[in-house]
């Protein structure tokens, strides 16, 4: 889920990986270990790099007491056990630590994070403050350890106070003060709540659109439910696929208990918001282990957020551990209809991936088949998928219902019926899909690839070719050094009998896309043309091995070697 405001990007560049891989003391091991204790900890380090926190775990678990001597293994145990869920065990490994005096930020966070969730508050408050005392933390630590503290500590100080604490917070984290400034109003139940929110909302330089569902979800507590649907319409008017929002309008539609729980009175779910925007931006920079430390830290300060999971599922997905992401993404199917459509749409990605069409096809039909009254966003998602996976028919079927109602002037329109045109293309109905593609750039010009799409299918077929170069150029404008569209570009030039620049554009879609056999075959017309007769060979035996190269066209690369391309076809 990574498409979030980049609130801590700019933290990253200053904070180190805590887990330095191969700064390993053996020497120092080999003294106190015997070799198979070595190996279990070596083979839980490698473990932790490829996040397969239970290969971690297994391995570390072997090696009791290696803190003593390796201030790093605590670390990893650690990260593992919260990766794993396993909260109350990391809380009992971290009073070990403190007991032997080798507790670190990880250990006195989680004991601060234990203490806060089972609200004992007296003893979160102390190991959060004697965290935030620690000496040479980076500033990634820093700004959690102040806050954490400052959150523990809310019920005990006066609202001002809480600004006051806040406003210590180094300038470099104004959003983090915003977002924490918003949440502190709504915890003391200020005046200043729904300005500090609208403030919030409607920054100009930072999209807080997150914030629109805890702003709605204010409003709802306060039974304030119009202005409440207000945010929610206007909210999805600017981001119509956003989940929370999207869940939040279905289950106050449906006057259902709401499947992401936030209460701004509760501190624990106000720091897992915070953890969950460390998280976030860590897992922009590839910090996935730490990253998914936070965001574990999150869900147990508030497991009923789940939206939190997808956070956590897309990690998994990045980190390659796609088994963890298909039974994160099987658990918010349950979650209501937003997210099981949502999650059903994933987990088919996953499984074309792997080759398993059918079956991700299967899922998606029974997921939308599930949905009461699907909106056009859906309608148009699924129409791509069938699209995308050659059920053009089907497609259309989607596209053409989705184009009945809507006008020239709705935010689908250009991409429906440029759906709609692919779809009647390769069903052979070129008239229907001209007339789409035009329609399509006439609502909105500027679409580099439906220019490229319309341009080369002219080419193709002989037609309009310096119409389809223009168009072709300014595609390229609008797309800069992608593949296809110079491919498209040289294919032109080529038909125009430019034969020196197009063996420009060719020879760079080439080093651009090197396994495309269309791509190949294009640019070994040229060479022969150009005559560079031994090279176009070499170019068209290449095609010849490809796996994608398909059987029509590996026979007229055949005849090609020996002849050369037919260049009798001119422009019309």
């Amino acid at each position: 889920m990574k498409n979030f405001f980049y609130i801590l990007k700019f933290i990253l560049f200053s904070t180190f990986f805590i887990i330095i891989f191969f700064n390993i003391h053996v020497k120092s091991l080999e003294k106190s270990f015997d070799g198979y204790d070595i190996s279990n900890y070596l083979s839980g380090v490698l473990s932790l790099n490829k996040n397969d926190y239970s290969k971690t775990y297994n391995y570390l678990k072997n090696v009791d007491g290696l803190e003593d001597k390796h201030y790093t293994y605590s670390q990893i145990y650690l990260y593992s056990l919260v990766n794993l869920g396993k909260f109350r065990e990391a809380y009992l490994y971290s009073k070990k630590l403190l007991k032997k005096n080798l507790n670190n930020f990880e250990s006195d966070l989680l004991i601060g994070v234990y203490h806060l969730k089972n609200k004992n508050y007296l003893n979160s408050k102390k190991s959060f403050q004697e965290n935030s005392l620690r000496k040479s933390l980076d500033p990634l630590q820093k700004i959690i350890s102040i806050i954490s503290y400052n959150v523990s500590n809310l019920e005990n100080i006066p609202y001002k106070e809480a600004l006051e604490d806040l406003s210590l917070i180094d300038s470099r984290f104004e959003n983090i003060k915003k977002i924490q400034k918003t949440l502190y109003d709504c915890f003391y139940d200020s005046k200043t709540t729904n300005l500090s929110y609208e403030k919030l909302i409607n920054d100009n330089n930072v999209n807080f659109l997150r914030y629109n569902f805890f702003y709605a979800n204010y409003l709802i507590n306060k039974n304030k439910i119009d202005k409440a649907n207000e945010i929610i319409n206007l909210s999805l008017e600017n981001s119509p696929r956003n989940l929370l929002i999207s869940q939040l309008q279905l289950d106050l539609k449906n006057n259902s208990n709401f499947k992401n729980n936030f209460q701004c009175q509760n501190k624990s779910h106000i720091l897992s918001e915070f953890f969950y925007i460390v998280s976030n931006a860590l897992s922009t920079q590839n910090f996935f282990t730490i990253s998914n430390f936070y965001i574990n830290l999150a869900k147990y300060l508030n497991s009923n957020f789940v939206s939190h999971e997808v956070l956590y599922a897309e990690n998994n997905i990045l980190t390659g551990n796609t088994k963890v992401a298909k039974e994160l993404f099987k658990k918010l199917k349950k979650s209501g209809d937003t997210y099981n459509w949502f999650a059903s749409k994933e987990i088919a990605n996953l499984l074309i991936e792997e080759g398993k069409k059918d079956e991700a096809i299967q899922i998606l039909k029974n997921s939308f088949s599930q949905i009461n009254h699907p909106n056009l966003f859906q309608k148009i998602e699924f129409a791509n998928y069938l699209k995308n996976n050659k059920m053009y028919e089907e497609a259309i079927k989607y596209y053409s219902e989705i184009l009945k109602i809507i006008d020239k002037n709705h935010i689908l329109y250009p991409q429906a019926t440029d759906g709609r045109g692919i779809s009647f293309e390769r069903t052979g109905l070129w008239d229907k899909a001209e007339k789409d593609f035009l329609n399509s750039l006439d609502a909105k010009p500027d679409q580099a690839y439906v220019l490229n799409y319309l341009a080369y299918s002219w080419i193709e077929k002989n037609q309009k070719i310096e119409k389809s170069l223009d168009m072709l150029r300014k595609a390229d404008n609008l797309k800069k050094d992608d593949p296809y569209i110079i491919d498209s570009l040289g294919w032109a030039l080529f038909k125009l009998k430019n034969y020196k620049e197009a063996e420009i554009h060719l020879q760079k879609a080439v080093k651009l896309l090197p396994s495309d056999p269309i791509v190949n075959d294009h640019f070994a017309d040229i060479l022969w043309i150009n005559n560079k007769k031994i090279q176009a060979r070499y170019y068209w035996n290449y095609v010849l091995n490809l796996e994608e190269t398909e059987k029509d066209m590996k026979n007229k690369i055949n005849k090609k070697i020996i002849s050369g391309p037919d260049i009798s076809i001119t422009n019309q």
